[in-house]
């Protein structure tokens, strides 16, 4: 049994399952809930041997485009990948592709939370404003247009951590028109509102249909 369809330009390509670039665990139940409905069997990296390549891009998009096309060019198949960060305005866009190692190489989300706070000290809550973005893309044999889909999650950063849920940012980035960090979200919530959630919703979307045949 094959999986029928078009790439973004155009192209037919012949496809049984699509791979998603990254080992995230979470992020491929959600994506396999997005797409299962539109004929699409998603797979992990991890499950071909890969791990993700060097992410010297300099957007999130780029960064995301790296590693769909590193999966893409292991695997002969179609492949998704997005790359996420935060965004602090009083931080001129700081920490955005740098967001997992704010701290440093190796650093814990601890680490860069407590360097995120002692960048803001003596910044105000009220401009302390922020944003948690991702870019999501696809990429398809045989064609070299992808399919980009971004999406925010607006909010602010808190004087001190909240909560215990979540990971990276959380505990410091309350939602907007919430009093919550997304750290004190029920994670159910959270992912149904972030800005992940928001660009798969995009992306789904945005996808071909794919119809099975033979």
């Amino acid at each position: 049994m094959s999986v029928a369809a078009r790439g973004p330009g155009g192209d037919a390509i012949l496809i049984s399952r699509v791979v998603l670039a990254s080992s995230n665990p979470g992020k491929l139940r959600e994506l396999q809930a997005l797409l299962a409905p539109k004929g699409w069997q998603v797979e992990s990296q991890s499950q071909f041997g890969l791990v993700t390549p060097p992410e010297d891009g300099n957007s999130f998009v780029e960064n995301a485009l790296i590693k769909a096309r590193y999966a893409l060019a292991a695997t002969g198949l179609p492949c998704i990948a997005d790359d996420s960060g935060l965004v602090v305005d009083a931080l001129g866009g700081r920490p955005g592709i740098h967001s997992a190692r704010f701290a440093g190489e190796g650093c814990s989300d601890e680490d860069n939370i407590q360097r995120l706070l002692e960048e803001l000290s003596g910044v105000p809550e009220d401009l302390r404003g922020a944003r948690y973005h991702c870019a999501l893309v696809m990429v398809w044999p045989g064609t070299t247009e992808p399919l980009v889909c971004e999406a925010s999650w607006e909010g602010r950063i808190a004087l001190r951590p909240r909560g215990d849920g979540g990971f990276g940012y959380d505990p410091l980035f309350i939602v907007t028109g919430d009093t919550r960090t997304a750290a004190e979200m029920p994670s159910a919530e959270k992912n149904r509102i972030s800005h992940r959630a928001r660009a798969f919703d995009a992306l789904a979307a945005g996808m071909p249909t794919a119809t099975i045949s033979g």
